[in-house]
């Protein structure tokens, strides 16, 4: 392919895949101006190719960093010049042979997963004012169980009273707004205490299989966050497979460079450090997949919708976030955790 003058897009080997991908894809020359547009980039953006040829990248997705090196970016919320607001994974690689010319791709997650933070917000108030409220007249119940005496009766009121300040407890965990402190971490070890405690417990029939890059750097994380945070996931991976002849989690790390999230109006965080939880069962329900870390949503009978929200809290306190996707083939459902690398 010859080299492209700076006024004039190179030409494209395969036009038709270009217009077939279906993601948001747009060329970018050295100028930092966009030249063309896929179809699928015309629907996102609300915008004709003819349109867009021309202007500034900055101008059109102000949001979207521009760099002149490989870039990824997760779970960026960005907004349009048009004032389309939405969450997308951005991704800009260099063209080969072309000196400063660039592809910028978007692939936007569903508008139903835009915002958990209105959500968790009204859920961390809800729980606050139950937990506050019931706590004392549950103390009361279980004193006059206990002076009723040994019996029955009076042992499963004072069992069931307990159980509700069980899942109290749960709830405090989730309203607790404090600001978490974080240090440089060595995941390894959190990983084998968690790996221990699972095949000690729930995951005693299941295999845990570890692909560890044995070389990553220390994150920045709370101990004790991460830990729950694990747990947490691996035993929701472990509920995920029962009844099945053979059961199997995967517990992944990797460095991913360039992987970034940025918040309108925020820094973009670099986010290397990957840890990965992968499970063989058959995945949430349908109709709540994309709703997994709304507070109270639950694909379980008897689950609370309590876990999930509370793991995304507790990564987002770290700096980090999560995601959740059915990937590979056989396909297996799994919760990503991406975390800043320690300085």
């Amino acid at each position: 392919m010859t080299a492209a003058r700076p006024d004039r897009p190179p030409a494209i080997p395969d036009a038709d895949l270009f217009a077939a991908l279906p993601v948001t894809a747009m060329l970018v020359d050295p100028d930092g101006r966009i030249r063309r547009v896929n179809p699928a980039g015309e629907l996102l953006l609300n915008w004709s190719d003819r349109g867009l040829r021309g202007q500034a990248l900055a101008a059109v997705l102000p949001g979207v960093p521009d760099r002149a090196e490989d870039f990824a970016a997760f779970d960026t919320v960005i907004e349009t010049a048009r004032g389309i607001r939405l969450r997308a994974d951005v991704a800009e690689a260099a063209l080969p042979d072309q000196p400063g010319w660039r592809l910028v791709t978007l692939h936007a997650t569903s508008p139903r997963q835009f915002d958990r933070a209105p959500g968790t917000r009204a859920a961390i108030g809800a729980a606050a004012m139950l937990a506050h409220e019931i706590r004392n007249p549950l103390s009361g119940i279980r004193g006059a169980a206990q002076l009723l005496g040994e019996g029955e009766l009076p042992r499963l009121i004072i069992d069931e009273v307990d159980r509700i300040v069980g899942l109290i407890d749960r709830m405090e965990d989730f309203t607790d707004t404090r600001p978490l402190p974080i240090a440089p971490e060595n995941i390894y070890p959190v990983l084998d205490h968690v790996t221990r405690i699972a095949r000690a417990g729930f995951a005693r029939d299941v295999v845990v299989e570890e692909r560890f890059d044995p070389s990553l750097p220390a994150a920045l994380a709370n101990r004790n966050a991460l830990i729950q945070v694990l747990l947490n996931l691996m035993k929701n991976a472990a509920e995920a497979t029962q009844g099945q002849a053979a059961r199997r989690i995967v517990l992944a790390t990797a460095y991913r460079h360039g992987v970034t999230s940025a918040a309108l109006g925020r820094a973009p965080q670099r986010l290397p450090i990957e840890i990965a939880v992968l499970d063989d069962g058959p995945g949430a329900p349908a109709d709540i997949a994309d709703h997994l870390f709304d507070p109270f949503v639950s694909g379980r009978p008897e689950g609370r919708g309590l876990g999930l929200a509370l793991v995304d809290k507790l990564v987002r306190d770290m700096g980090g976030i999560v995601h959740h996707a059915r990937e590979g083939y056989p396909q297996m459902t799994v919760f990503r955790l991406l975390l800043p690398r320690a300085a």
